[in-house]
């Protein structure tokens, strides 16, 4: 994997970028799979802007919203049928255009990557650090602390005035992604695009119940499990948590319900780097890591694979069990933390 280039690395809009949507007159958008509030309210929301434009808009996910983002304006549009995608893509002919939101890399758009990046022109706008290039036109700004953040600067280059939807899926996208505005990728200008937002109507409070207050008995009943679960190690520097398909089949709980888990163990005083291990299809397993302070945490999860941010970041593993994947990522980060010497892989 390699980081963005620098020439990938613009504050500002390309030109290249807003000269593609001033001239096609249809759009596919996408985001990446398991879409989180960042992906997704970037998505409705340039939805939204392009509808003003008079655009033809299709929105395509991999996957339904999950449940826990069902209350943004505009996620009862979103599509997983790829018959209707077709359609409209024979309708639009050359007239279209796609673009990829908050999608650091091909391999995560989904199963249906290869007939969605024949989509010419393909564009990607991202804030990964740990981007990799694809499409035909990219604005990766690492410095941003969102998506939303983004499609917030596309509407002021565009001289357009964000709707209330538009505004209200931007403000979930961007609080998301700051953790409530917590997390050290919150900078004066994502306070200033956070202002503006409120003053077009958004109240921060009810976004914060519909983000916070919205989980059902399921979703607890697994939270308890998962916390159970946790491990402290390296003088309580480090913070495992697991989930199980034996405790998703317990519960009844959904994939989506495990996002914001790995909060709790990160909240602990000691704690510098918290772990969440994932059991998912198959053999896969999924790493997710949550820093504070001074852990490159996107380092590690680059050299299995992964990316991401540097106090946020995660990877993959395939056939090996959790308490393998807990053995190595407890090494790397012994290492990083200096208690230790790096072992052999």
């Amino acid at each position: 994997m390699t980081s963005p280039d620098k020439e990938m690395i613009e504050r500002n809009v390309p030109e290249e970028i807003l000269n593609v949507i001033r001239r096609k007159d249809n759009f596919v958008l996408l985001t990446h799979i398991h879409p989180d509030g960042d992906a997704i309210g970037s998505l409705l929301a340039l939805t939204d802007v392009l509808e003003q434009m008079g655009k033809r808009v299709f929105a395509y996910f991999d996957e339904p919203v999950s449940h826990l983002y069902d209350f943004m304006p505009g996620s009862d549009r979103v599509n997983t049928n790829l018959g209707d995608l077709r359609q409209f893509l024979d309708e639009a002919g050359a007239d279209v255009g796609a673009i990829a939101l908050d999608c650091g890399e091909a391999d995560r758009l989904g199963d249906q990557k290869n007939q969605l990046l024949n989509i010419h022109p393909f564009l990607a706008i991202d804030h990964h650090l740990s981007h990799r290039t694809y499409g035909k036109l990219r604005w990766v700004d690492p410095t941003r602390s969102s998506t939303g953040e983004m499609v917030y600067e596309i509407c002021t280059a565009l001289d357009i005035t964000p709707s209330y939807h538009c505004a209200f899926n931007l403000f979930v996208a961007i609080a998301t992604d700051t953790g409530s505005f917590r997390y050290s990728c919150t900078s004066v200008r994502t306070l200033e695009i956070a202002a503006s937002l409120v003053a077009l109507g958004v109240h921060p409070e009810e976004v914060a119940g519909h983000i916070y207050d919205n989980y059902t008995p399921a979703r607890l009943q697994l939270m308890q499990l998962v916390l159970g679960t946790l491990e402290l190690c390296a003088d309580d520097k480090i913070a495992f948590i697991h989930v199980t398909r034996e405790m998703f089949d317990k519960t009844g709980a959904a994939a989506q319900d495990v996002e914001s888990f790995i909060d709790y163990p990160r909240s602990i005083k000691t704690v510098q780097v918290a772990v969440f291990l994932k059991e998912g299809r198959g053999d896969q397993l999924s790493v997710s890591l949550r820093a504070k302070g001074g852990c490159d945490v996107a380092a590690i999860a680059k050299s299995y694979g992964g990316g991401g941010h540097r106090n946020a970041a995660g990877c993959r593993f395939f056939g090996k069990s959790l308490e393998t994947v807990r053995e190595i990522m407890c090494r790397e980060l012994e290492v990083v933390l200096g208690f230790s010497r790096r072992h052999d892989r």
